[in-house]
């Protein structure tokens, strides 16, 4: 099956953090073409919330603008896989009614009992959540696998593609260099909740040998070595 991926950029924020004083970051979504309908995987920051928008300079950018941009209409849309639902990468969930929304119970539960995320860009009229436990497929050729970590609920994406299999990590790993073990890169693991989770994560997402890794938070792609 010719599975491919489309990267898309979703937004910048302005980092919080006072060591990182004056940088930006980004948010990226992605898109899976499969023969049984375009998936999408998280939607970005939502919009109208001005406390959000002043803590962290949000300037968003509308998904079905993005989506437009590679020749994916809405109807093409059959399925949203959110990695977590922060509101930075479920943002703009509302722009998807009637479509399924895949998430994990524990997350959906967190997004309810905590103050977890904006509640109305993810519980909104018209939202098809499913919550679906663990690993599972989504459809041939697309599984998601339980990352928790970054959050009790994160979760990842794994694709064959005709180029060999691509992890849309999400924010199980923050960025290309924590993959690749560059010290002085952005990291999520310091601010995880979870270390050991995050740990074990990273782990099993390198133990699939994927060929390609895309992140949510950085426009750069992990590429595998060629073999010798």
């Amino acid at each position: 099956m010719d599975l491919t991926v489309d990267a898309y950029e979703l937004g910048t924020f302005r980092f919080p953090e006072p060591e990182l004083e004056g940088r930006r970051g980004v948010v990226m979504g992605f898109a899976i073409n499969h023969p049984d309908g375009v998936i999408v995987v998280d939607t970005g920051f939502g919009f109208g919330h001005p406390e959000l928008d002043q803590a962290y300079d949000v300037r968003a950018r509308r998904i079905l603008d993005a989506l437009a941009g590679i020749e994916v209409r809405p109807a093409d849309v059959t399925a949203v896989i959110n990695c977590h639902l922060h509101a930075d990468h479920a943002g703009q969930n509302v722009a998807f009614p009637n479509v399924p929304i895949l998430v994990q119970p524990v997350e959906w539960q967190l997004a309810h009992d905590t103050d977890h995320t904006i509640l109305e860009w993810v519980d909104f009229d018209g939202a098809d959540v499913r919550p679906t436990p663990g690993d599972h497929v989504v459809r041939p050729g697309v599984r998601v696998l339980a990352t928790p970590g970054h959050t009790a609920g994160h979760q990842s994406v794994a694709v064959d593609t005709a180029d060999g299999l691509v992890v849309l990590a999400g924010q199980a790993c923050y960025t290309t260099g924590e993959w690749a073990g560059d010290p002085d890169a952005l990291e999520g693991r310091s601010s995880a909740p979870d270390q050991t989770a995050y740990d074990a994560s990273i782990a099993r997402l390198r133990e699939v040998r994927p060929a390609r890794v895309h992140f949510g938070h950085d426009r750069e792609t992990w590429l595998a070595k060629p073999g010798p």
